[in-house]
Formats: structure tokens, sequence, C-alpha cells
């Protein structure tokens, strides 16, 4: 399932039906990095519980931005705590764009 999914997003495709979908996209990115805890889950805090710095936090989101084919604000990158908050980020501005 994971492949089929990851194929999708970079074919550009549209897999954002909803938060869940890319809320496992965003995990399985993750656990691509062995640095990052296998317990993680869509509540867990991308700062405190990842420990991802503020540099840390731009790359991923520019590495996620570009399988989704979207930008994030930097304003709204403000609010955004966990990997569901990322998750509904991307959701809305994809929703937007369509």
């Amino acid at each position: 399932m994971l492949v089929f999914l990851l194929r999708l997003v970079t074919k550009g495709q549209d897999m954002t039906d909803s938060v869940a979908d890319i809320s496992h996209m965003i995990l399985q990115k993750l656990l691509e990095n062995p640095k990052v805890p296998r317990d993680i889950s869509e509540d867990s805090r991308i700062v405190e519980d990842l420990a991802f710095d503020s540099l840390a936090v731009m790359n991923f989101v520019m590495e996620i931005e570009d399988m989704l084919d979207v930008s994030v604000p930097l304003d709204k990158l403000a609010d955004i705590r966990t990997i569901k908050d990322l998750a509904s980020c991307l959701h809305t501005i994809k929703a937007e764009q369509a």
C-alpha cells in the first residue's frame, strides 16, 4: 500500500482525499530517517517529540511541499505543532488549489 501511495505522490497525482492519507504519507516519509523515533503518530509534536530544529522543520516541509506540489505560507508554519496539524494544513491548501 505504501508503495502505491508514494507512486501517486511522485507522479503528481492528487492523493489528498483525507487528512489521514496525508498524515500516513508524512509518517512514512519521516520513518525513512533512522534518527526519527519508531513510535511516532499523527499526534507527535514535530519539534518536541521528533527533536527537529527550525532548519530541519523547514527542510522537511519543503520535501513534503515538493511531493504534494503545494506551498505552505510561512505564517501558517507557526501554527503547526503536530504531524496532524501539518497534514490538515496541507489538505486545506491542496483543496483551495482544486
